[in-house]
């Protein structure tokens, strides 16, 4: 068994609004084999993961898939099950996973899972179809192992606890979060309304500020200048300096590195020359220069002070073990680093207790090391200093700080300049003022650690990440910016095109993905087809953009899943015939299903656009609980009919005026030849995008007079709309440039054409290479019925089929239109194709070319013209 293709959906996606994997296995022999039947396989399975015996399956009870394993089930299924139960022994609480044949036969089974931590979602289908692999064998292997090392992968490369934290507390308010990169730098927020924040770091924190806490020196400094409490000490790289100094300071003290963080290099309470030459050696490897300061009797607090208020405090714990008279100070370690709350870094509540020179160090002075029995009941101090990322525990004190305790580490927080702050202060007594106690504030942290403040050993929880973020969004500011998302099978890019004029008119500035690139308002900041989950995210992280409109194509839904979470305005232009037997899309329904998840990612107070004139649109509204606005071209439309009368909203056509109703009334916006785009209404199609637009702009609440303007401006140009009916005159004729590449938009571009004034109608044709026979031969039908010559083409990416077979099938197709043989050439190069038709063109023909190259299409237009221009002026100078 092997892993065919691995997808990793990050948002919400075709099989759940949740992250998943979607993971294709090739069962290979095995595709067949039930597990009844496989010797020993589901002994071996539930002595390895005995906890499969929780899981419910279809039965609904304790036990059911284990019952199902026994009267055989397939191995799909199986890993489905481990997948999920894997992630639960990890302490992932996921439930969501199912497991089907990718076709009607075959080997190869699609597993769905949903996932907590990428990484650990990655790593559990490997290691279920490892040990799968090995117990095929009748071996028995050590998986504890296994997934201990995802563990420790994911302790490396998930978010920490404070990020974690902040992350929920966003969503929690439904405040979008991107994961930028591979560190734990998130972006809370979309566009021009977004914050960066990178563990408690903002991008609203000084960098002056936070480089001042980083030195130790210059902070207190500023402290003392300020007449705060701090405990007097000294700067040097030089020991005997240290030495000298700490002797006029007078025992005990404290060596720690300048620049240090974490409780790094720290060593506390030193009483002697050696200890401090020994701590100086410590000090050493976490930085150059080394402070020694006077030691401060008491309890160690950290308070943490947000946008100018305590928000939380807390006593820290160093780390210690009690002794039972049998265990070493090691074994006593080992022990409680068993403990469920403690992981590696700050994977979990509190950090495994660590065996370094420190702490032997500290043993030492206390003559012991880590071989020393502790009798019952006796407790050995580990570490002098107590940050929870050297083993630390931490007590609530937050309603116990007295406020001029609170009202200097405010103070301290805002001397050095930080937005987000942890003081620590070494008193007797929180509750006690510093300045009567003999405390003093030891450092002031930019970017303070905020696990202690969820999961003290003893007091309240405190949601500090609440503070953080009404910080960086107060209360009435926006954290979003409007988002419209536009997917169908035809019009999506036009319509697309069209609200960017519309929001541009109210003054947005505008991000756009299109299949024409990413802009920016009119500037194209990348080429390409463009409508999938990382242009989204490109435009949704640009803090330029305050509005969005993205183009959401089948392909990107299907690959990533989308690359937002939830849009105002989701739209479904129409759903036809494209792209079937791609992606296990095999029918229309499957095809209605992939574009439905655009319209159900909406807000609850956002609107899905659906055509009223598409039966499939209709069907994904009847199953939708959203705000809907239907739009057609039809007032008698039945859809928009019952819309009216059960007081929603609708656009649509009478006596080609475009009209609205608002859900209590009717207005009047403007005639369907308003709108240069509809070339006087001969371009039908564009009338439908236009409804489209129009209902997508009233669902986000932009002004009618807006929507109007915008629309009165718009043409199908190359600079409003590029490669959509696009009319070039050359030397007498006409030739219009249209991406039409289904049986629909080659439809609705032949009708247009009708509509126009013409001579012949020429036609250079050409579909892409995966779509099916059948429509392909169909689109040739059609233009065998509709043109008076055809020069077939084909596209120089040809999705996996061999050169001529497309052409073939579009020749085919145009015989059985009925148009003459003799009418007909091949010509398989895009360029020479439309060269051909206009070298053959007369007067008042109009050529349509179905591109794949748009600048290719273009130059070889000015090129053929200038051809013509020239043989025109020639047969001039000869006839004079």
């Amino acid at each position: 068994m092997r892993i065919h293709e691995l997808r990793i959906y990050e948002g919400r996606n075709i099989y759940t609004h949740r992250p998943c994997i979607k993971a294709d296995i090739d069962l290979e022999e095995l595709a067949d084999t039930p597990t009844c039947n496989i010797p020993g396989f589901n002994e071996l399975l539930l002595e390895h993961i005995p906890s499969l015996i929780e899981h419910k399956c279809v039965r609904g009870h304790r036990g059911g898939f284990v019952e199902r394993l026994n009267e055989g089930t397939y191995l799909a299924h199986v890993l489905e099950h481990m997948c999920l139960e894997l992630q639960n022994l990890l302490g992932y609480d996921v439930v969501f996973g199912k497991a089907r044949q990718v076709g009607d036969e075959g080997t190869i089974y699609s597993v769905i899972y949903e996932f907590r931590s990428k990484t650990v979602g990655y790593e559990v289908i490997h290691a279920a179809l490892y040990l799968i692999n090995e117990i095929q064998k009748g071996a028995r292997i050590n998986f504890n192992d296994k997934l201990q090392e995802i563990k420790l992968k994911a302790a490396k490369l998930d978010l920490g606890p404070s990020t974690a934290a902040i992350k929920r507390e966003a969503e929690d308010r439904g405040i979008p979060v991107i994961v930028l990169g591979k560190c734990s730098l998130l972006q809370l927020g979309y566009g021009s309304h977004s914050k960066r924040i990178q563990a408690t770091l903002t991008e609203n924190t000084s960098c002056i500020a936070a480089d001042i806490s980083c030195d130790k020196e210059l902070t207190k400094d500023l402290l003392k200048t300020a007449g705060i409490p701090i405990p007097e000490g000294f700067v040097s790289e030089n020991l005997e300096e240290i030495l000298s100094y700490a002797k006029v300071l007078g025992y005990p003290v404290v060596v720690k590195p300048n620049n240090g963080n974490q409780g790094k290099g720290v060593s506390v309470n030193l009483k002697s020359d050696y200890e401090i030459a020994a701590a100086f050696g410590i000090a050493k490897q976490f930085g150059e220069e080394i402070i020694v300061e006077r030691f401060i009797e008491g309890k160690h607090y950290r308070v943490l002070v947000i946008n100018g208020e305590v928000v939380a405090c807390a006593e820290r714990i160093a780390p210690f073990v009690t002794g039972d008279g049998k265990c070493t100070i090691k074994e006593l370690i080992d022990i409680e680093n068993q403990n469920p709350l403690r992981g590696e870094g700050h994977e979990k509540a509190l950090t495994k207790i660590k065996i370094d020179a420190i702490m032997q160090a500290i043993l030492q002075k206390n003559n012991m090391d880590i071989n020393y029995v502790p009798a019952v009941g006796e407790q050995v101090l580990l570490r002098e200093n107590d940050n929870l990322s050297t083993g630390g525990t931490a007590i609530d004190m937050t309603d116990e700080i007295h406020s001029d305790n609170a009202e200097i580490a405010v103070h301290a927080a805002n001397i050095v300049g930080l937005n987000i702050a942890g003081i620590d202060i070494t008193t007797k007594d929180i509750s006690i003022p510093i300045r009567e106690d003999g405390g003093a504030v030891i450092e002031v942290n930019a970017a303070p650690g905020i696990r202690m403040h969820y999961y003290p050993a003893i007091g309240k929880q405190r949601n500090v990440a609440k503070h953080i973020v009404d910080m960086l969004f107060p209360e009435g500011s926006k954290h979003s910016i409007p988002l419209i998302s536009v997917t169908g099978t035809n019009g999506k890019t036009t319509t697309t095109r069209m609200l960017s004029r519309i929001l541009q008119e109210k003054g947005h500035t505008v991000g756009m993905t299109s299949t024409g690139g990413v802009y920016i308002n009119d500037k194209c900041i990348m080429k390409g087809d463009t409508t999938g989950y990382k242009s989204a995210r490109m435009i949704l992280t640009d803090k330029r953009v305050d509005a969005a409109v993205l183009e959401t194509a089948r392909g990107g839904i299907v690959s990533r899943g989308l690359g937002y979470d939830l849009a105002d305005v989701g739209i479904i232009t129409n759903i036809s015939e494209d792209h079937l037997g791609l992606d296990g899309i095999n029918t229309f329904d499957d095809m209605a299903h992939v574009k439905a998840l655009v319209v159900e990612a909406v807000k609850d107070d956002g609107y899905a656009v659906l055509n009223a004139d598409d039966k499939y649109c209709v069907e994904v509204g009847d199953r939708l609980s959203k705000n809907i606005i239907y739009f057609s071209t039809s007032f008698d439309n039945i859809i928009i009919q019952k819309q009216i009368t059960g007081g929603g909203k609708a656009v649509y056509i009478r006596k080609k005026d475009i009209y609205l109703f608002d859900g209590k009334e009717e207005i009047k916006l403007m005639h369907t030849h308003d709108i240069p785009a509809t070339l006087n209404g001969a371009i039908s199609y564009n009338i439908k995008n236009s409804l489209s637009a129009i209902a997508g702009a009233v669902g986000l609440g932009i002004e009618y007079e807006h929507i109007v303007n915008a629309l009165k401006k718009f043409k199908s140009d190359y600079v409003h709309n590029p490669g959509r009916f696009n009319i070039y005159e050359v030397q007498g004729f006409k030739v219009v440039i249209d991406y039409g590449h289904n049986i629909d938009g080659y439809r609705e571009a032949i009708a247009s054409l009708k509509n126009m004034k013409h001579n012949r109608l020429i036609g250079v044709i050409g579909v892409p290479g995966d779509r099916t026979e059948t429509s392909t031969v169909r689109v040739g039908q059609m233009c065998g019925e509709s043109f008076h010559h055809i020069v077939i083409k084909e596209d120089k990416d040809l999705r996996g089929t061999d050169p001529g077979v497309i052409a073939k099938q579009l020749l085919n197709g145009c015989v059985i239109g009925g148009i003459d043989r003799n009418n007909v050439v091949v010509e398989l190069s895009e360029e020479e194709a439309l060269k051909k038709a206009m070298l053959m063109a007369q007067p008042e023909d109009i050529i349509i070319i179905f591109y794949e190259d748009y600048n290719g299409v273009i130059n070889t237009i000015n090129h053929v013209n200038e051809l013509l221009a020239q043989s025109q002026n020639t047969a001039v100078l000869q006839n004079a």
